[in-house]
């Protein structure tokens, strides 16, 4: 029976290698990336500017693994819509692990071109140049071998000009696709490698309590992604994971014949579960592991340290990204501002910035506090988190900060003996 859940052996797009295709308009961004995926996804037109928001698709491409497939508009459109389609566009880089320059081989290398080279140079994103068209570069040809010279000559003088990779294709025949789809599939990349989110922690047949807390705000019908991408990881590598709501944590530990290594809970009832737990046995949240996971938890650590500092007047930025419905006890509009007023006893205020949006000018903030930022890939997490460094703003995540205001915030900390070397 299908229905709306989401399928647990489906790779979440936030886990998934992000591969953005860069180019000017009509350079076929559009066309390869349906050829790629073998699917109609994104509109093709010879109309300038058809693409207007970032188009993705999710698959896999074997051996490399899951990815997600970015399509972008171009960035030599000089409109006043254009000028938003570009800043789209640039954004994309922000959580982009490989760039796909589209080069038109019946254009050349425009300025364009080399402007996107720039800026992914500036980032460290590595790149990989791709030839379209050389259809046409064979036009009058009659047959294909004869053409071949001609496009390989073509393609080594821009790659040698960039200093690039360059794939020789055609979308409108179909050359040189599946050579792409191959090569994409053997790269090495470092964020290709496996990171783990929790099963470094415990091993195959240690038993990790889950607690996952069923409220109001919980999604109908299926636990939300942390706790899912947890729970699965633990299946994936053989450990014994027992879930449970924080009401009935004490009794779940008690009907336990061995301990478990590690309890991990929702960091909403942080202060519950620590009462709960027994002093001997680990404890951490979610949104703390993902910390690690996703980003960098020293520095979310230090983040939270400064909370001391905050005055009167301070503004805070609270960041998640993703949006939802908001409930009247909502974690990111109610309960945290609630504990940080109560910790500090100060007069803060409270701004708010959901989805793929982020504020490009940090300065105003004392804090930010983001969320576990499951939706993000971790080189969109990193990048946030690079933001608030180069503006000198601490940054914290939910997690941390909660098990810090509520001083539980060593505990939690103790199943990463790393932080303290």
């Amino acid at each position: 029976m299908k229905t709306n859940l989401p399928d647990m052996n489906e790779t979440a797009r936030a886990n998934r290698l992000h591969i953005a295709l860069l180019g000017i308009t009509n350079a076929g961004k559009s066309s390869l990336i349906n050829a790629l995926t073998e699917q109609e996804l994104a509109l093709v037109s010879p109309v300038k500017g058809t693409t207007t928001d970032p188009v993705y698709k999710a698959m896999e491409l074997f051996p490399l693994g899951p990815v997600v497939f970015i399509d972008t508009a171009g960035l030599d459109d000089a409109s006043e819509l254009g000028e938003l389609r570009k800043k789209k566009t640039f954004e994309v880089l922000q959580k982009t692990d490989l760039a796909i320059l589209v080069l038109d081989a019946s254009v050349g290398v425009t300025a364009f071109d080399r402007e996107i080279l720039q800026h992914l140079k500036g980032k460290k994103i590595l790149a990989l140049g791709v030839l379209n068209k050389i259809d046409l570069l064979s036009a009058g040809q009659s047959e294909t071998a004869k053409a071949a010279p001609v496009i390989q000559a073509k393609a080594a003088a821009i790659a040698k000009e960039l200093d690039l990779k360059i794939i020789p294709v055609s979308t409108e025949t179909g050359q040189g696709v599946r050579e792409l789809r191959a090569f994409l599939g053997q790269l090495a990349l470092p964020e290709a490698e496996e990171r783990l989110l929790v099963a470094d922690l415990l091993h195959a047949g240690e038993i990790g309590v889950l607690v996952t807390p069923i409220d109001a705000s919980a999604p109908k019908g299926r636990l939300i992604l942390p706790q899912q991408q947890t729970l699965r990881e633990m299946l994936d590598h053989q450990i014994i994971a027992v879930v449970c709501q924080d009401s009935y944590l004490k009794d779940t530990l008690a009907k336990l014949s061995e301990q478990p290594r590690l309890v991990i809970t929702d960091a909403q009832v942080f202060q519950k579960v620590n009462a709960d737990t027994p002093a001997h046995i680990p404890l951490t949240a979610f949104s703390i592991l993902f910390a690690r996971y996703k980003g960098d938890l020293k520095e979310l650590v230090k983040g939270a340290r400064t909370v001391e500092k905050l005055q009167d007047g301070d503004k805070v930025l609270i960041a998640e990204a993703c949006t939802h419905h908001r409930q009247d006890d909502d974690i990111g509009t109610v309960k945290i501002p609630n504990w940080l007023r109560q910790k500090t006893g100060k007069q803060l205020i409270f701004e708010h910035a959901s989805g793929y949006s982020f504020p490009d000018n940090l300065s105003e903030y004392a804090l930010i506090v983001h969320c576990a930022g499951c939706m993000l890939n971790r080189r969109a997490m990193l990048y946030r988190l690079h933001q608030a460094q180069a503006a000198g703003i601490p940054i914290v995540n939910y997690g941390v900060l909660i098990a810090y205001l509520h001083g539980i915030l060593e505990r939690a900390l103790e199943p990463f003996p790393e932080l303290f070397q």
